[in-house]
């Protein structure tokens, strides 16, 4: 896969292989280290709140917890059907934004991943049982305050293990040793949902924040060599026209079994010339 490219500021990449070379070398682990230290440090200068992690769009995150919702509760009825007990893991999980609004309402518990500590302490505090802000005190929560880059799952615990708008920090290799890793993770039937922005070709560089806006194709490329398989994507509905379009992807660690539907009777079969 060669796939070219542009940051903010309008530059032209030729390849993803180019951006990267100059972002953070080859094989110069503390170049590399630098790139994830000024992600790191952009966010620390972020407020707190949803407004903040939603970069001033806080108005969106209705329709965005409610177009997750859908695809979740698809998927757990298709591959999750019957379970109980449900762990999930929220990568990224920023201020508890996705798991207050969505994942504690279907899991019995949920671990949050997140490098920046004032955002993994705002998300304790609004994920604190009480009767003001509608946390079930029967629900569970734990705090990881580490980067994905850095973060091994437990293995077998999770039912379903959430990706959303925090996959553009990693280099490549980490995305795809992450995923690696993530898998082990999973309880058998367990699956990723990815949800990012999506870029019309290619790739876009921020070199402000040091994240990657992928293509529909680019993380297709990356999952295949990450040997996870495609199970079902969806666009997200709804967005300002000034954003970037945005997917849904569930992957699952097993080749989906194909199902043929057989032709109902009493119906001719088509004759093809």
């Amino acid at each position: 896969m060669e796939v070219g490219g542009s940051d903010g500021d309008g530059r032209e990449y030729k390849s993803f292989q180019e951006m990267w070379r100059e972002e953070i070398g080859e094989g110069e682990e503390a170049k590399k280290k630098e790139w994830y230290q000024k992600g790191v440090q952009y966010w620390e200068g972020i407020e707190a709140s949803i407004d903040g992690v939603l970069g001033g769009y806080g108005h969106v995150n209705d329709r965005d917890v409610k177009g997750s919702e859908s695809f979740l509760r698809e998927l757990l009825s298709e591959l999750r059907h019957g379970k109980t007990n449900l762990v999930a893991l929220d990568c990224g999980s920023g201020v508890g934004r996705v798991t207050k609004n969505l994942l504690q309402k279907y899991f019995n518990e949920v671990d949050l991943v997140e490098p920046v500590s004032h955002f993994l302490e705002a998300a304790r505090e609004s994920l604190a049982p009480n009767e003001q802000n509608g946390s079930d005190k029967h629900k569970s929560f734990n705090f990881y305050c580490v980067s994905l880059q850095e973060f091994t799952p437990e293995v077998g615990r999770y039912d379903v293990i959430w990706i959303q708008w925090c996959i553009g920090q990693l280099a490549d290799d980490d995305f795809i040793a992450f995923l690696e890793r993530a898998k082990s993770g999973l309880k058998p039937g367990g699956f990723f949902v990815l949800k990012e922005n999506i870029a019309t070709n290619g790739f876009v560089l921020d070199k402000e924040d040091k994240s990657i806006t992928r293509s529909d194709s680019y993380f297709k490329e990356l999952f295949i060599k990450s040997r996870l398989h495609l199970y079902k994507t969806r666009e997200q509905k709804g967005f300002p026209q000034e954003l970037f379009a945005v997917r849904m992807y569930a992957l699952i660690t097993d080749e989906p079994t194909r199902t043929h539907r057989k032709r109902p009777r009493n119906r001719p079969a088509m004759i093809m010339s």
